[in-house]
């Protein structure tokens, strides 16, 4: 791809048609136009008759749609930095036991285990809270003697997520509630059905900072890709950067998982995907993840809301059967046949 300028251009007109065909698609279909028009008066505040479509469009699929935007730039960005930090390029978010981490936060909530404290945002916090000290767990016990090595980070993410995983399965074996149960293989299975205006806001404020401080730092990014010993012959610490990364990668997927449950693939098959087309410079592939995934996110949900419709399938399903045979097909009409971090 010789013009990634063209391409981000591409990407960002689709991904805008992308957000307001998506809004009018359901069950009551809502031309693209007025979807437009609803959207700028709220935006705008202007004064505009407060019907039935307005709140189809503005309370329910507007908050569903820009929360997908932002989980999907959020999984795809984390994917891209998670497969440099630990040097491998079928690494995700889930390899270093963030998204167990916060199955089991989510997965105690609703069992009944947990306390509901929060209100509608428990569940959201739980899997934040989740995310959060499994990364954590996984940081201090892969860290050692002032260095954070990748083959350690990856086996002690590994250990971290069976061990988890194996809670979560605990408590979802231990609940007699039916209906808990299917909730909970619902949401490990990922959607965005209970996507809000506070949810998509707080997902969107997280992903949009932490991608520009990525893309600003996308240099060391590429230095890590090195090797730990040329990254220090260029004056840079390669396990503070790794840490400082990693951290990022803590955040977007926290956030991510928290607010739409454990959607895979993205951020495995977007970022490799972005490289067989681009190169390994992530000063290009960081935004390029971010809108990519956004769309396929986009309409991944779409298909779940509607292949079934009304029922809903989890987006995870969707996720798999979109990326996979796109991430093969890329693969095999690449030059090397082969992906790689670098």
């Amino acid at each position: 791809m010789r013009s990634p300028f063209l391409l981000i251009v591409g990407l960002v007109a689709t991904l805008v048609v992308s957000t307001v065909v998506a809004i009018g698609l359901g069950p009551v279909s809502i031309p693209a136009d007025a979807v437009a028009r609803i959207v700028v008066s709220h935006l705008t505040g202007m004064a505009v008759d407060r019907g039935p479509l307005d709140f189809i469009v503005w309370q329910i699929r507007a908050p569903r749609v820009v929360q997908g935007l932002a989980v999907g730039a959020a999984l795809a960005v984390a994917g891209a930095v998670a497969q440099v930090i630990v040097r491998n390029p079928v690494a995700d978010p889930s390899i270093i036991g963030l998204s167990a981490g916060a199955s089991v936060g989510a997965v105690t909530v609703l069992t009944g285990t947990g306390t509901t404290v929060f209100g509608l945002l428990t569940l959201p916090f739980a899997a934040f809270v989740g995310a959060s000290a499994a990364g954590l767990v996984v940081f201090v016990l892969a860290r050692g003697a002032g260095t954070l090595p990748p083959a350690r980070l990856i086996m002690t993410g590994i250990a971290v997520g069976q061990l988890l995983g194996g809670v979560t399965s605990f408590l979802l074996l231990n609940t007699r509630n039916a209906d808990a149960q299917q909730q909970v293989l619902f949401w490990l299975l990922g959607s965005l059905a209970g996507a809000t205006w506070p949810l998509a806001l707080t997902a969107l404020g997280v992903a949009l900072p932490l991608l520009a401080v990525l893309v600003v730092r996308a240099g060391r990014l590429d230095l890590l890709t090195l090797g730990d010993d040329a990254t220090a012959a260029l004056g840079v610490s390669a396990s503070r950067a790794r840490g400082g990364f990693y951290l990022a990668v803590g955040l977007l997927t926290g956030t991510a998982v928290a607010v739409s449950g454990s959607i895979g693939f993205v951020g495995l098959v977007v970022p490799n995907v972005v490289r067989l087309l681009i190169g390994a410079d992530h000063r290009r592939v960081l935004p390029i993840s971010a809108l990519a995934g956004a769309i396929m996110l986009v309409w991944s949900d779409v298909a779940a809301r509607l292949i079934l419709a009304p029922a809903e399938l989890p987006i995870g399903i969707l996720t798999a059967a979109i990326g996979v045979p796109v991430f093969v097909y890329a693969l095999r009409r690449s030059a090397t046949g082969a992906v790689g971090v670098r």
